[in-house]
């Protein structure tokens, strides 16, 4: 008898741990989110495992971002009505096809421990903080009446010309919002204006019979390639053996109104540092005080500089762009370009090195009213990565990860927008 007992008890078990794993195993669906007693309650249709979700703070404004994995909302408007006068904002958004973000917008950091209440295994408790909120968000402000008025003002004009391109105003879950361009013919119907750094007669940096003003070319011409294969509408400040003087080389951005703006160049060192100093790097336009970045846009923006016109002044340009919400976006794009061209070089080669994302003030940039970044797509001073940039696979790799990178970035920013 004891022993029937025991055998049973010991299937009950495992048909809980199958029941428990078939639980995990599919997205669990956010079907509600209140707020009650000072906290933010979410609701699943199924059990999850709580250890999965990762909280980050973050500054500029304050906020607390929450990712819950293997999870998808139930519609899209679950957090339309969430208004607590504890927080500036909440955003609850489909970040990923498999994760939902939340993000609380706050006066300032408050310690939040987040939990699952016992014995309820679909349910998700964020307690808000203690003290009250000065304002809401600049967003929350802003954003419906502006998005409004824009939409109202151009409906008569997108039903007879559907392509033409009309500003409303985006979400950001990382920074203030601002106006951007956005297509009415989807995320791939986008404008992209690519860079191919120097040109003519200034060849840039030059190692063993290499020209910089060469090998960008041809990753240019590549990168467009890739884009044009993913459905954007791609444009080059150049396509030939030409310079081009700083003010042409923005204005093509502007005028064909690109979602992004990508410089192209190749690095260099002095002959001591030859053999030592290699990677690729991706700079956004900002002020810095690292030695390295602001060596490196000295040598770029030299010959920029000497055909730009005395009137060009360092003080008035860079000050009247450096505190603008673009540098928020370019930085992003910087971030999904660099780790997107190092996976693609990484897959195919060893040693190749991660200079990271920098910023430094290059001119190239500052003229440029929309995101935009110049990668340094490899030091054509170093004897092997020279070599490396002068074959068709390199710079195939190179080309692959920044269009992937920028195709990463405006698909984020299409489903801002769209939340």
């Amino acid at each position: 008898m004891e022993k029937r007992a025991r055998v049973k008890y010991f299937k009950l078990f495992f048909l809980l741990i199958l029941l428990s794993t078939s639980l995990f195993s599919s997205l669990a669906v956010l079907q509600k989110a209140t707020l009650k007693n000072g906290e933010l309650r979410l609701q699943f249709n199924k059990a999850y495992n709580k250890r999965n979700i990762k909280v980050r703070t973050l500054k500029h404004p304050h906020r607390k971002v929450f990712d819950i994995p293997d999870a998808k909302l139930s519609n899209k408007h679950i957090a339309r009505k969430l208004k607590s006068s504890h927080c500036r904002s909440i955003r609850i958004s489909q970040y990923k096809r498999s994760v939902i973000r939340i993000v609380l917008e706050v006066d300032k950091p408050f310690a939040c421990e987040a939990y699952r209440p016992m014995f309820s295994y679909m349910s998700y408790h964020i307690p808000l903080p203690k003290y009250k909120s000065k304002g809401r968000s600049k967003y929350t402000k802003h954003t419906s009446a502006t998005k409004k008025k824009s939409i109202k003002k151009h409906s008569k004009k997108l039903k007879k010309k559907p392509k033409k391109e009309v500003h409303v105003s985006i979400k950001d879950e990382y920074a203030e919002p601002y106006i951007l361009p956005v297509s009415t013919g989807g995320s791939k119907h986008q404008r992209i204006v690519i860079d191919a750094g120097h040109g003519g007669h200034d060849s840039g940096a030059v190692g063993g019979s290499k020209k910089e003003k060469d090998l960008v070319l041809q990753i240019a011409k590549r990168l467009k390639k890739h884009l044009k294969r993913k459905g954007y509408t791609v444009y080059m400040t150049r396509e030939s053996d030409r310079f081009l003087k700083l003010p042409q080389r923005t204005k093509i951005a502007d005028k064909k109104h690109a979602k992004v703006f990508v410089s192209i160049h190749a690095n260099s060192v002095p002959k001591k540092k030859r053999n030592k100093i290699q990677g690729v790097e991706t700079f956004f336009l900002q002020n810095t005080r690292d030695a390295k970045s602001q060596r490196i846009a000295a040598r770029e923006n030299k010959a920029v500089l000497k055909g730009a016109g005395s009137t060009l002044s360092k003080k008035v340009i860079v000050d009247s762009v450096l505190n603008g919400p673009k540098i928020v976006q370019s930085n992003k794009l910087a971030i999904d370009v660099q780790r997107r061209i190092m996976t693609n070089l990484h897959s195919k080669y060893k040693g190749v090195r991660d200079g990271g994302v920098r910023h430094a003030p290059f001119w190239v940039l500052v003229g440029a009213s929309r995101p935009s970044i110049l990668v340094e797509v490899g030091y054509i001073s170093h004897p092997r990565e020279r070599k490396r940039l002068s074959t068709s696979k390199y710079q195939e790799l190179i080309a692959k990860g920044i269009a992937e990178g920028i195709e990463t970035y405006l698909n984020n920013r299409q489903k801002e927008i769209e939340f």
